[in-house]
């Protein structure tokens, strides 16, 4: 937890310079706060870098499209020419942002995560698939990142204005 703080603390600051008055002061310990929450609830002080890195991937403003790229990227592994992502990878993936529903009482269960797998590999005959497979699928909404999308909505809508009057 010390490495994720201080690399928080260098993430946020940057934002800061970059977004003057946009950034709290305290983003870094509150980010570490939900960070320690969803991956170390009993007390260890340890985190995977990886599910770290998951949680603020998934929690960024960024766009659907670009958090999911950047996801597969950060599980996937090197084979040649191409970059694929394995079942043990996709795993490892959906278990890392299953915790974060999971902080709120909304996560799902192991098997939850299998079927997920199973879907996405379906049809596949190779050990691991290529990022546009893996995109696809995220695309199709699957039951256990249902709150990914929902929630990149959400924040989506908070900017938008209309020029109605209520009564």
């Amino acid at each position: 937890t010390q490495q994720i703080s201080r690399m928080l603390m260098k993430l946020f600051q940057r934002a800061r310079l970059e977004k003057p008055g946009q950034v709290d002061p305290r983003a870094a310990e509150f980010t570490l706060s939900l960070l320690i929450a969803v991956y170390d609830r009993s007390g260890t002080g340890y985190i995977k870098t990886r599910s770290a890195a998951a949680a603020l991937i998934s929690l960024s403003g960024d766009t659907l499209l670009a958090k999911y790229r950047a996801l597969f990227q950060f599980y996937a592994v090197p084979d040649g020419k191409e970059t694929l992502i394995t079942r043990s990878a996709l795993r490892s993936l959906l278990t890392d942002l299953n915790q974060i529903p999971a902080i709120v009482g909304e996560g799902c269960t192991l098997s939850c995560v299998e079927i997920a797998i199973h879907d996405c590999f379906h049809g596949v005959l190779n050990a691991a698939i290529v990022e546009e497979k893996f995109l696809s699928w995220l695309r199709s909404e699957p039951a256990v990142l249902l709150w990914l999308p929902t929630c990149y909505r959400l924040s989506a809508t908070e900017m938008v204005s209309h020029q109605a009057r209520c009564r």
